[in-house]
C-alpha cells in the first residue's frame, strides 16, 4: 500500500487527515467509535484564556449543502484544556494541535505562551476572531493585520505555528504571504465564509447572532481555488480545508496544493468519514502507481 505519511513544519503525521477545530471537540465522543489514531492529527476546539459560554441559541442552522454556525467559541478555557484534556489526548497516538483564539493581541500572546509550555505538538492560530480593541474587525482581514498578529504571537510561540486564514478577504495569497513573512510555519485555509439565513414566516434571522460561519460542501470550490492560489504564493506548508467530504475531495484538494487536509462538517453527517477517506486515498494511489500521498500535492496541471 502507498505511504500516507506527511510532514508539516517538521512534525510527522501518519496520514494527512486532520480533524478540523470546532468539529470534534477534544475527541472524547469520537473515540467511542474508533481509535483517534485514524486521524493524522486533531485540531482541538478553539481555546481561549478563560472559559466562554458561547453565543445564545439558536446558533446552528442547516443550509443547502452545508451549515451555518455562530457557536461563539464556547470552551472551558486554556487551564482546563491543559489539565484535563491534553493528558488524555496525548495518549491517543495522533498529532495534537491546539487551536488558540482571542479578542485582543494580549490574549493571543498569553495563550500561546501558556500552550508553548505544554506537550501540544503544534499551535493553530484562529485569526477570524473580532479584535475588540479595533472596533470588532477581525485580526485576519488584511495582510497588515495578519502580519502584525503573527509577528506578535511568534515572539511567544515555541511550537510550530499554523495561521488559520479567513476567506473573507480581498486577496488570500497576499494574506498568506504576510503570515509567512511574519514567521508562520504553515497556513491552514479556509475558515468559514460569512453567511445568513432568514425564517420567512417570522421575518427574523434563524441564528440569534444574525450571521454565522458557512461550512460544508457548498464552500469546497472556493476552498480549492484559494488553496491553489496560496500554494503558488508561499513556501511554507499549506493545510487545505473547507467542505472536504470524500476521498475524491481530499485528492482534489491536495492536487490544488494542500500538503495535508482538515475535515470538519462531514463529521456531523458521517462520523466514519476519516476511515473512508483514508481507504479511498490508498486505493487511488495504488491504482495510479503512486508510492506516497505527497506526490499528489500541487500536481494539478494548468495550461500556461
Amino acid at each position: 500500500m502507498a505511504d500516507l505519511s506527511v510532514t508539516i513544519a517538521g512534525v510527522p503525521f501518519d496520514n494527512p487527515i486532520i480533524a478540523a477545530s470546532g468539529t470534534i471537540g477534544f475527541g472524547r465522543e469520537y473515540s467511542q467509535l474508533y481509535p483517534l489514531s485514524v486521524f493524522g492529527g486533531i485540531s482541538c476546539k478553539g481555546t481561549t484564556l478563560l472559559e466562554r459560554p458561547g453565543n445564545p441559541p439558536p446558533r446552528i442552522a442547516e443550509t443547502p449543502m452545508g451549515m451555518l454556525n455562530a457557536v461563539g467559541l464556547q470552551n472551558p478555557g486554556v487551564e482546563h484544556f491543559v489539565k484535563e484534556e491534553l493528558p488524555w489526548l496525548k495518549q491517543q497516538h495522533t498529532v495534537v494541535i491546539a487551536n488558540a483564539a482571542g479578542s485582543t493581541e494580549e490574549d493571543y500572546c498569553r495563550i500561546v505562551e501558556i500552550l508553548s509550555d505544554t506537550d501540544v505538538d503544534m499551535i493553530e492560530l484562529n485569526i477570524s476572531c473580532p479584535n475588540v480593541k479595533k472596533g470588532g474587525a477581525q485580526f485576519g482581514t488584511s495582510p497588515a493585520s495578519v502580519e502584525h498578529i503573527t509577528s506578535a504571537v511568534r515572539a511567544y510561540c515555541r511550537k510550530p505555528l499554523i495561521i488559520k486564514l479567513s476567506p473573507n478577504v480581498a486577496d488570500i495569497a497576499q494574506v498568506a504571504q504576510a503570515a509567512e513573512s511574519a514567521g508562520a510555519d504553515a497556513v491552514s485555509l479556509i475558515n468559514t465564509l460569512t453567511g445568513m439565513r432568514i425564517d420567512i414566516q417570522t421575518r427574523r434571522p434563524i441564528i440569534k447572532n444574525v450571521t454565522g460561519g458557512l461550512s460544508g460542501p457548498a464552500v469546497f470550490p472556493v476552498a480549492v481555488r484559494m488553496v491553489y492560489q496560496v500554494k503558488k504564493a508561499v513556501h511554507i506548508p499549506v493545510i487545505g480545508l473547507g467542505g472536504i467530504s470524500t476521498w475524491q475531495d481530499a485528492v482534489e484538494m491536495m492536487m490544488a496544493g494542500a500538503d495535508a487536509i482538515q475535515i470538519g462538517t462531514v463529521l456531523f453527517t458521517d462520523p466514519y468519514a476519516p476511515l473512508k477517506i483514508s481507504e479511498g486515498l490508498h486505493g487511488y494511489l495504488d491504482a495510479h502507481g503512486l508510492h506516497s500521498v505527497t506526490e499528489l500535492t500541487g500536481s494539478v496541471e494548468v495550461d500556461a
